[in-house]
């Protein structure tokens, strides 16, 4: 089965440890069909979608280095930052980006929703159900991604796709959803299985590659993933494993 994989990284200390040319050579060898792909700073990127852009798909990180994290949210050269970008380049999302709680509410990250909105961005957002929340009060209308589904639990995570039809979640760098043995066979974990059956158009898979030695486990996750899809009705697998990427993300580049 072809793989979606909706979270990666190529940041700036990544691209002597893997080459652009040998990056692409991993997504193609892991069989993906599309990856989504951020970095700090950005032109990493950018030197993978020039590479390869039937495969990666742009998505803008507020990030220029390592260190930003926490810091980007009381940083308004941020909104410079990202503005000059999606000037030059196309993106499907503004993202990963990592707030939490009433940090949610501070200006750089309310002018960045407001980008996201003007631009019919997605917004992929590593935060608490706090800041997924606050995000919602600010625009209603937002498209989110979160983030390994906020790292919550099966069923705290159904209650907020419950309560908000435009979040989707993805599933990178968790491994509570879903095992697989030494032979290769997989399993979905009991909490999780009525989640997947009930929301089948809500979830992505990812690896996250956020340190450059990740990067040569994207065709172990994405082997991973087809073992614990396999577990689910082939509709559901697919739509988790790479239809809802197609059908979010693939087809917004398609359109722009």
């Amino acid at each position: 089965m072809p793989i979606f994989d909706a979270h990666l990284h190529y940041s700036h200390d990544a691209w002597d440890v893997v080459p652009p040319t040998e990056a692409v050579k991993i997504l193609r060898q892991a069989g993906l069909r599309r990856a989504m792909v951020s970095s700090s700073d950005d032109e990493g990127t950018q030197k993978l979608h020039a590479l390869a852009p039937d495969i990666v798909i742009p998505v803008l990180r507020p990030y220029r280095k390592r260190g930003e994290l926490s810091s980007w949210v009381h940083d308004p050269t941020v909104i410079d930052y990202l503005e000059s970008r999606l000037a030059k380049y196309r993106y499907v999302a503004i993202g990963e980006f990592h707030v939490y709680g009433a940090d949610a509410d501070l200006p750089v990250v309310r002018r960045m929703v407001q980008i996201a909105k003007q631009r019919r961005l997605y917004l992929h957002l590593h935060g608490d159900a706090d800041a997924v929340e606050r995000v919602f009060r600010q625009d209603p209308q937002a498209r989110i991604l979160w983030a390994h589904s906020g790292f919550d639990r099966p069923e705290a995570v159904a209650a907020m796709l419950e309560k908000h039809p435009a979040l989707w979640a993805d599933l990178a760098f968790r491994n509570d959803q879903g095992s697989m043995d030494g032979s290769g066979k997989g399993k979905v974990a009991d909490a999780w299985r009525p989640v997947f059956l009930k929301y089948p158009q809500r979830f992505l898979v990812g690896t996250d590659t956020f340190t450059p030695e990740r990067w040569y486990y994207v065709e172990q996750h994405a082997s991973y993933s087809r073992a614990w899809l396999a577990d689910l009705p082939p509709d559901v697998a697919e739509q988790i494993g790479w239809r809802n990427g197609d059908r979010l993300f693939s087809a917004m580049m398609a359109q722009q």
